[in-house]
């Protein structure tokens, strides 16, 4: 039982409860497991890693790990490419984030598809 239930960290509503292990909110249905490593604390940073697990901060350069499609572009972003200075952002989809690839122009790209360089 947790003495001092968090508020939650994704709308800030203080009308979270526990369930089983976990603390859920009410009023946008997330659910977290408190202290776990990764969860993201109130009043804490959300910390972003890359496809192995090295943590990501703003102005990093990434590699692509895998060949992505492009809408409206027939070549897509090959394996291998490198992105320089990445801006880490709460994207939607899962996309975290944003950068200006060579050809590409500025698009927003998940983390799961790109190690730290």
């Amino acid at each position: 039982m947790i003495e001092n239930i968090p508020p939650c960290p994704q709308c800030s509503s203080e009308y979270t409860y526990e369930m089983n292990n976990l603390v859920v909110c009410p009023e946008c249905g997330h659910e977290w497991v408190p202290g776990a490593e990764g969860a993201p604390e109130a009043g804490g940073e959300r910390v972003i890693k890359d496809a192995v697990g090295n943590v990501l901060n703003d102005g990093d350069t990434v590699t692509v790990v895998k060949a992505l499609k492009v809408k409206g572009n027939p070549s897509g972003i090959k394996a291998g490419t490198k992105v320089r200075n990445i801006r880490l952002v709460d994207g939607v989809d899962g996309h975290d984030i944003d950068c200006r690839i060579d050809g590409f122009g500025a698009m927003q790209l998940k983390s799961s598809v790109v190690k730290k360089a």
